[in-house]
């Protein structure tokens, strides 16, 4: 996967605020996200519509939230800051996926449903193991089924092996690049 990403800031010593931060790793995460339904549809999974590729976009969003906290966690932030990034984080985020969805599903509760999707994968990926910068078989395996619920018929049972052996890998390369440099 070759993304352009932000993932350094150009004045080192400007002191950043907590949503400062958060808005850049949205951005990286949305078009990290964004490519790995692109890669998906490329290989010939299917989706059938714009907002079904918003629903696989935002599982890959909890997924790669629930890194960034770990991130934040292995960084010794403490849990204040840790907790206001992540916040800051899911708002810039639900913020997208609203504009998204009102584009493709006219108006609705975007926010809130992907607030409260958050919020369940977020309890649910604690259970699963992370170290030296890399989530566990367990949680990619999960991730996997979660988008393999949201995608469309086609090769449908192989998307969980497609997103775990390749796209997460692949997509952790730019993830690490991406959000190391700024958090």
């Amino acid at each position: 996967m070759r993304l352009r990403v932000k993932n350094k800031w150009q004045d080192k010593n400007k002191e950043r605020s907590v949503e400062d931060t958060a808005g850049v790793v949205a951005f990286n995460v949305w078009k990290i996200a964004s490519a790995n339904v692109l890669n998906l549809e490329n290989e010939g999974f299917q989706t059938d519509s714009q907002s079904q590729r918003v629903d696989v976009i935002e599982e890959l969003l909890a997924f790669y939230i629930s890194l960034v906290d770990r991130l934040a966690a292995d960084k010794e932030y403490d849990e204040d800051r840790r907790r206001q990034l992540i916040v800051a984080l899911a708002m810039s985020l639900a913020k997208t996926v609203k504009d998204n969805r009102v584009d493709f599903d006219g108006e609705g509760e975007h926010s809130k449903a992907f607030v409260e999707l958050l919020n369940e994968r977020m309890s649910e990926y604690a259970g699963f193991s992370y170290s030296d910068g890399e989530p566990g078989f367990q949680l990619r395996r999960r991730v996997g089924e979660h988008v393999q619920a949201v995608m469309g018929e086609k090769d449908n049972k192989w998307v969980p092996d497609q997103v775990m052996d390749i796209e997460i890998p692949d997509a952790m390369k730019v993830f690490k690049r991406a959000v190391r440099g700024l958090i």
